[in-house]
């Protein structure tokens, strides 16, 4: 590409673009929340987005971390911090609605929780959230089911601190050491990567409690 002086001139390369309005209006939001990836605000954007996820909102902020991160690599860390801080702190709000309000809006956002996992909350807390709070799966049911079932607050906030750093950080990484490939690689084996993982600390977790057993 040459300017009009002849000169030779670099192609303009946008590290994260907003992808085509659709009809849907759950894609809408994903769009919309793809935006604040270019507002001044973004990270304002990300923590109450982070926030709401934790009971409420339908969408997860992991794209918005990654819109953020890939138009600045460098603050890839920041926006991992912010996910996690805000993440965690909203698991304070998603008890709060189990405990007090489960009649009136728990059980809407999360449905009845299965027998199942009421038995694995309630003699293994710590452990099922961790899981829950790392790999792709409905983090709210946890932490609204935790308020619901009583369980230990601090458990939850101690589990979820490690299971969502250990994923927001890992994402953060992975965009800061690959840059703008990072968004494919995300694409397509991110979730496979964080199972992955989990199925390895499971792994660890069932070892050890075997172990001292004994």
């Amino acid at each position: 590409m040459t300017s009009s002086d002849g000169s030779a001139t670099k192609p303009t390369v946008t590290p994260w673009a907003a992808p085509t309005p659709s009809r849907n209006p759950l894609r809408r939001l994903y769009h919309w929340i793809l935006s604040w990836a270019h507002h001044p605000a973004g990270t304002w954007a990300l923590a109450v987005f982070a926030f709401l996820d934790s009971s409420v909102f339908p969408i997860p902020p992991l794209f918005l971390q990654v819109g953020l991160s890939l138009e600045r690599p460098t603050r890839s860390w920041w926006y991992a911090t912010v996910n996690t801080l805000f993440s965690v702190l909203g698991a304070c709000l998603g008890y709060a609605i189990g405990f007090w309000l489960w009649d009136a809006i728990g059980v809407r956002i999360v449905g009845p929780i299965p027998e199942e996992m009421r038995q694995k909350l309630l003699t293994n807390a710590f452990a099922v959230t961790l899981l829950y709070s790392f790999v792709p799966m409905p983090y709210k049911l946890i932490t609204i089911g935790s308020g619901f079932l009583h369980l230990n607050l601090p458990t939850l906030l101690i589990a979820s601190t490690i299971g969502r750093s250990g994923r927001f950080f890992l994402l953060g990484a992975i965009c800061y050491y690959m840059g703008p490939r990072a968004k494919e690689f995300i694409d397509r084996h991110f979730n496979k990567v964080c199972l992955a993982i989990a199925l390895l600390v499971a792994a660890v977790l069932i070892v050890l409690k075997v172990v001292l057993a004994k």
